[in-house]
């Protein structure tokens, strides 16, 4: 595995608040590993046996209905801490939405290590907290949000989860955002609750508005941030 030292997500991974020689205790139980879109690190359901740091890439959370219906549940970026410390099962699984790379320790090993370093259990809670705010403004937008402010708010998401994960976000102009999304149609309207019809209408309308514009059918240019937040409600 590569020296922590040159991790491009050192500083904003649970690991950054330890120092040089708890870094190399780490380093020492872990690996790293490449992962392919659409291949899966963790399955729902099983015994929690690995956590991980994303390094690289964009992986989805999700579950499944008892009629094999896929909800996705959450999205994770580089400098994310996936996977549940201190046992249990899998509440859902991790799949690769783009390639990939992770850090990867046991579980068991993590969580050893975690008891005897205080200050990580603290990023631990710290995270977990945060994932817990972010899971209440998702419930009031499935929950209570029209199709038109679900999508202008997915997309101002993306552009500030991708940007603070280090993934390539273009300010062109102060209200100007470019961004390649990991998600296809289909993906878009399994996390927002839509159908794929309306989402493609969607895009179709703040493209013709002049909110948007979509160069491909992942390339998304935000010419108006100020109307994109608005529309948001």
């Amino acid at each position: 595995m590569s020296t922590c030292d040159l991790c491009v997500v050192r500083n904003r991974a649970i690991c950054a608040s330890l120092d040089t020689k708890e870094l190399d205790a780490l380093n020492a139980i872990g690996r790293t590993r490449k992962i392919a879109p659409g291949e899966s690190l963790i399955w729902e359901g099983e015994d929690s046996v690995l956590v991980a740091n994303v390094i690289e890439g964009v992986l989805k959370l999700s579950t499944n209905t008892e009629d094999g219906r896929e909800q996705i549940v959450g999205v994770v970026y580089p400098s994310d801490f996936i996977g549940r410390p201190f046992g249990g099962k899998s509440g859902h699984g991790v799949t690769a939405l783009t390639d990939a790379k992770v850090c990867v320790f046991s579980r068991r090993d993590f969580d050893a290590f975690a008891r005897d370093h205080p200050q990580l259990e603290h990023k631990l809670l710290e995270r977990t907290l945060g994932e817990l705010d972010r899971t209440r403004r998702w419930m009031l937008l499935l929950g209570r949000k029209s199709a038109s402010e679900k999508m202008a708010s997915f997309l101002i998401e993306m552009s500030e989860r991708l940007n603070v994960s280090g993934c390539k976000v273009d300010f062109d102009k102060p209200n100007q955002r470019h961004l390649v999304l990991p998600f296809s149609r289909q993906q878009i309207a399994d996390v927002l609750g839509l159908t794929i019809e309306t989402v493609s209408r969607q895009f179709t309308r703040l493209k013709n508005e002049g909110v948007i514009d979509l160069p491909s059918r992942r390339d998304v240019a935000i010419l108006d941030f100020d109307a994109l937040v608005a529309e948001a409600g």
